[in-house]
């Protein structure tokens, strides 16, 4: 029999609920208190009711996993076949190649392709037709679809067998550089392209729209839906001028999106594009049809400091991914922001993913969010705010268009300074960085690849006009040849210059303050340090003196949080002992009230260059200031104003 426990219990209600809420919120603003905001203003509420009628979206085949992808970006081919087969062999099932300055070259290291061998000897004992490939190549993405359809033709590999997709993407490409020949032209190459690659018989995706161009350069994340469907909207456009049906058309194209360690935003992110796609296939009078989504763990994300906490973002940003409906996934390695990442970090990439699939099984249900009310609420309010940017910008004459006049470059500058402020405030805390930092930590090891440089000593060749695709053959007669990407490399005659949307990360200042502290103590063979003046007994400095501890050293300082002092006398003595020049009060106001003013100039006369206050001001800020403090650290303070002013006080 069974029981029926909640009948014992009668119905709750919202208005119980918020009754209850406003209780112990006690006059608290609700709004302000337990109602967060997104980058594009969306409210995050705190309660949500389930959504009964929701139907799940179509991504992928029911049950079928994703596919787990690894980064090919060794920039000898001979290594990163090496690594290539030994993540085949263990766990990955698909790849994407990423070659020297290429949206996804964040370190400028990647993959060196010069011609038709190297990438046989990258894609050495890789069984093409058995594994999603995708390119990442930026501007020379062309070059190497033609070597791949050289190989192909070569190797009697039937076109239609393969998944590639070939991420041709004159868009992102422009976006990230920031220059262009002209819109026309490159246009008519991305299509001449497209057109020759199908008739080839290639099935896949050719022109992809990458959405990674902004999220790295800081956007949120309704402009990066907007960016990608906007691209993805113009490569409609240029393909159907190319002779292609809308049908035809829309089959050639995928998407790229970033998953980041915001996983209800990620997995909102992920679910809405296909749904803004399919109101453009609605609008171009077709029936939806499944869009393939390529997705990869957030570079902007990844930190340098405390870096195994990467493991925990890019595990999360997979979960977004994998339950967002994304078809394949690339996940960072953990020291990818240090350097080139080694065997073990490739490792932990795949597993991670390997463990979300394998043993998690979140691959088992087909839109796993489908009727979740925060999430199904957050995937409507992301499509309302894409979709009116993206109309936006075809007002204005198109993504290109926007990107030309450099209202996209501004939206996204905006969206960038308003996180780095909260970042620099810890509204958004960066964990092993601006929050709990490791200062004694070990640098994990990362490859450290022989330099190699492209082969430009060759005679020009000439390629015909880009039109129907005999551009294209013409590239792949000559790579079958045997000739170098060089030879068909000509002076830039870019007529468009615009503001590049460069990649970041959002840690780097910390890190850069980290780096400085770190030089000091390696030339000097000690750490700066902040004396932590603690005042009173345990129980009233320790909630101060730890926030201290954790602001300085995130900064690079060390901070150590001392025993109570007997007296004053013993606080100036452990002062002089400790060789710091900094000092920081710590304890409660109503000691500061008693103490703070006397013991801020005995420390100052105890030499002293530099005295923070832990806590705000108040009604004391005119003495505390004339008694030598000359700054206060509190929640929501510049932590970043804060430790520049600490640093510069060294005199380093």
């Amino acid at each position: 029999m069974p029981l029926a426990l909640a009948s014992e219990f009668p119905p709750a209600t919202e208005a119980q609920w918020r009754a209850a809420v406003d209780a112990v919120l006690k006059g608290k603003p609700f709004d302000k208190t337990l109602v967060g905001r997104t980058a594009d203003g969306i409210a995050i509420q705190p309660l949500y009711p389930r959504v009964a009628d929701a139907v799940p979206l179509a991504g992928r085949a029911a049950g079928a996993p994703w596919t787990v992808v690894q980064r090919v970006d060794q920039p000898d081919p001979r290594d990163a076949n090496g690594q290539a087969l030994d993540d085949l062999s263990n766990g990955a099932s698909g790849l994407a190649i990423v070659t020297r300055g290429a949206i996804g070259d964040h370190r400028g290291d990647g993959l060196i392709l010069d011609g038709l061998a190297d990438l046989d000897q990258v894609l050495d004992g890789v069984m093409l037709d058995l594994i999603p490939l995708r390119i990442d190549a930026g501007t020379a993405a062309g070059h190497v679809a033609a070597m791949l359809a050289s190989k192909a033709a070569r190797d009697g590999l039937d076109p239609a067998s393969l998944s590639v997709a070939f991420g041709i993407d004159p868009i992102g490409a422009f976006a990230r550089r920031g220059t262009l020949e002209n819109w026309d032209g490159a246009a008519a190459k991305a299509a001449d392209m497209a057109l020759g690659l199908r008739r080839r018989g290639f099935a896949g995706s050719q022109l992809i729209a990458d959405g990674r161009v902004i999220h790295d350069a800081g956007g949120s994340e309704a402009q990066e839906l907007a960016f990608v469907l906007g691209a993805a909207v113009q490569y409609l456009r240029v393909l159907e001028q190319a002779g292609l049906t809308l049908d035809e058309a829309r089959r050639a194209i995928a998407v790229l999106l970033t998953a980041d360690a915001d996983q209800f935003l990620t997995i909102a992110k992920l679910r809405a594009i296909r749904q803004l796609w399919a109101r453009v296939e609605t609008a171009c009078g077709l029936s939806p049809s499944r869009l393939e989504v390529h997705a990869e763990t957030a570079w902007r994300m990844t930190t340098r400091v405390d870096p195994a906490v990467n493991w925990l973002r890019t595990t999360m940003a997979c979960f977004g991914a994998g339950i967002g409906g994304a078809d394949h996934v690339a996940v960072q390695p953990w020291t990818a922001a240090i350097g080139l990442p080694d065997a073990f970090a490739r490792r932990i990439a795949r597993n991670t993913q390997l463990i979300l699939i394998e043993e998690s099984n979140l691959h088992r249900v087909a839109d796993p969010a489908a009727g979740s009310g925060g999430v199904e609420a957050l995937t409507l309010e992301l499509c309302e705010a894409a979709w009116a940017l993206f109309q936006d910008s075809e007002r204005a004459g198109g993504v290109v268009a926007a990107l030309f006049s450099g209202t996209v470059q501004a939206a996204v500058a905006k969206a960038r300074l308003a996180r780095q402020a909260a970042i620099a405030k810890r509204r958004e805390p960066l964990t092993g960085t601006s929050e709990f930092p490791n200062i004694h930590e070990s640098v994990p090891e990362v490859l450290q690849p022989a330099p190699r440089v492209s082969n430009k000593a060759v005679t020009p060749i000439d390629l015909p006009v880009a039109a129907s695709g005999e551009r294209f053959e013409a590239t792949v007669a000559v790579f079958e040849a045997g000739a170098l990407r060089a030879a068909l490399s000509r002076p830039k005659t870019d007529t468009i210059f615009v503001d590049p949307l460069k990649p970041i990360r959002v840690a780097e200042p910390y890190e850069a303050l980290r780096a400085a502290l770190d030089a000091v103590a390696a030339r000097t063979g000690r750490r700066p340090q902040v004396f932590l003046a603690v005042l009173g007994p345990v129980s009233a400095f320790t909630p101060r003196a730890t926030f201290a501890k954790n602001l300085f050293e995130a900064g690079g300082f060390e901070a150590p949080v001392p025993e109570a002092f007997a007296d004053e006398a013993a606080l100036l003595a452990a002062f002089k002992a400790s060789g710091a020049r900094i000092a920081c009060l710590c304890s409660t106001d109503d000691i500061y009230a008693a103490d703070a003013v006397a013991t801020a100039a005995a420390l100052q006369a105890a030499g002293a260059t530099q005295i923070w206050l832990a806590g705000r001001p108040g009604d004391q800020e005119a003495a505390l200031k004339s008694a030598g403090i000359g700054g206060f650290i509190f929640a929501g303070c510049d932590v970043l104003d804060c430790l520049d002013a600490a640093k510069a006080a060294l005199g380093e």
